[in-house]
């Protein structure tokens, strides 16, 4: 079995060479779709050996195993043709109706591009393509891993950087909300599935049966707007035993009017990383009610989550600063949240978890619908020991979550945490003083060692000391450049 790590670096050295896939964001989309292929190709071998009564949605000239398996197949301008020509548009224009997988195909494919320009060098991609079985665990789990170096790539490849969320950050959400098997699960905004397949996992865990396994298949749902990253999901979600996921569709959620949302699609749990820091189009904010109307993503679908959850449904999504503190529409948002759900932990996470691609502060908020906010526990998460921020090289770690584990406890009836306990890192607000306070949720930790920039009648006398100490050393130098300025003249005289 080759070394898949150094498989996947050979086919984008193969790549660098194409004059087509000029940047990271070329050479992601085109390994995208053509690792779909095999993927799926090998998904369907498997499928074949167990259902006597499967028939593949492609015809046989279309899949993977007809024109790409064989290494000695067709190459050159005959690949490039049959690929541009033949293979894309077919998948394209593929007729559904076929159990939902000719649909998710033709919806993978909308909008997929073959960018390579050079259909040996092409050959070559597919012919390294052609060294992973998918169908062998060792090979499966080691390209799990390589997958999850490609999505990282992604941070370094303009903006699709923003569809990927910190693996340990991703696990730390999923565990708190603990989706139970039999309970739906949504993902609006799931970019290449991190939080679907970490929840498939996670229920994984618990299936006991055959329908258990069954009922895994189609347990959840997502959302995804741009076509990249849908590819991607897709491929993810096929590596972690997903059949036909179909139930990942390829949409702008915000662009449906929220009472379009009825109760038989609402979800029992919601764990979601929406975009932030960006606006949305034009008219997307008239699906909204007016007193929720804004341009901002992250609080749109903050006002979706509210509307989609079951009651007594769960949720854990990641928010920047900005809705913590904002004001105006904002405001409204949150005393919104408040008094239809219990808010009861925000984990305020410190700079540098998303790097490189932004530096927004960032926060987990933990929320349940049915019953209004008591009071919000706070949870400050340090860095680990000797740390200063994190890095594409040091990314925060599950491990360092352990604390918080530790500390979170159980709700009772009520939804209340009251076994826990205000340390360092961890104190509670009441819902009273947050009203107080026009619903600002952007609150500090009063019991920060950080002495701040210290008391200013200590500091005046000291930077006034410092000021004329500066004067002192300006005129000394002063005085000492004049005495060699006036000794070099009379020397020139």
């Amino acid at each position: 079995m080759p070394n898949i790590s150094n498989l996947v670096k050979s086919i984008q050295d193969i790549m660098r060479k194409d004059a087509g896939t000029y940047g990271d964001a070329q050479r992601i989309e085109q390994m995208a779709w053509l690792f779909f292929l095999k993927i799926f190709d090998d998904r369907e071998t498997q499928l074949e050996l167990f259902d006597d009564d499967y028939r593949s949605p492609l015809k046989d000239h279309l899949r993977w195993r007809d024109w790409a398996a064989d290494d000695e197949g067709i190459t050159g301008e005959a690949l490039l043709d049959f690929v541009n020509n033949t293979l894309l548009p077919a998948l394209k224009g593929l007729a559904a109706g076929h159990d939902h997988i000719a649909g998710l195909i033709r919806m993978t494919f909308q909008d997929a591009n073959n960018y390579m320009k050079n259909g040996t060098l092409l050959r070559q991609v597919v012919n390294k393509i052609n060294g992973i079985d998918f169908n062998t665990s060792d090979d499966r789990h080691m390209f799990g891993d390589i997958y999850e170096k490609i999505l990282k790539d992604l941070q370094s490849a303009g903006n699709a950087g923003e569809f990927y969320t910190p693996r340990a950050v991703t696990r730390f959400i999923v565990d708190q909300v603990d989706p139970r098997l039999g309970e739906t699960v949504l993902d609006p905004a799931c970019g290449t599935g991190g939080f679907l397949t970490c929840a498939i996992d996670h229920l994984r865990d618990q299936a006991r049966t055959d329908t258990d396994m069954a009922t895994l298949q189609s347990c959840f749902s997502g959302i995804e707007k741009k076509h990249l990253p849908h590819v991607l999901c897709m491929t993810n979600l096929m590596l972690h035993g997903i059949d036909v996921p179909s139930n990942v569709r390829l949409d702008n959620t915000l662009s449906r009017p929220l009472t379009d949302w009825k109760p038989k699609e609402y979800v029992d749990v919601v764990v979601t990383n929406p975009p932030f820091g960006g606006m949305e189009e034009d008219g997307i904010e008239a699906n909204f009610p007016s007193e929720f109307r804004t341009r901002e993503t992250a609080d749109l679908f903050l006002v979706l989550i509210m509307r989609v959850l079951k009651p007594g449904g769960r949720a854990g999504i990641v928010l920047p600063d900005g809705t913590l503190f904002g004001e105006g529409v904002k405001t409204r948002i949150k005393e919104k949240l408040l008094d239809t759900c219990n808010l009861h932990t925000i984990v305020r996470l410190p700079n540098g978890v998303f790097n490189p691609y932004t530096g927004i502060r960032t926060n987990l908020l933990f929320f349940a619908k049915g019953r209004p906010t008591e009071e919000v526990w706070y949870y400050e998460h340090p860095y680990p020991k000797g740390a200063k921020s994190y890095n594409k090289g040091k990314p925060i770690r599950i491990a360092e979550f352990k604390p918080e584990k530790a500390w979170w406890g159980k709700p009772d009836k009520h939804g209340r945490y009251s076994t826990r306990k205000e340390t360092d890192h961890a104190w509670r607000v009441s819902i009273e003083d947050i009203k107080a306070g026009t619903y600002n949720l952007d609150l500090k930790n009063p019991r920060n060692t950080d002495p701040g920039p210290g008391n200013v009648d200590e500091l005046l006398p000291e930077y006034e000391k410092l000021l004329e100490r500066i004067a002192e050393t300006r005129a000394a130098l002063k005085q000492e450049l004049h005495a060699a300025l006036t000794a070099t003249t009379g020397k020139s005289a």
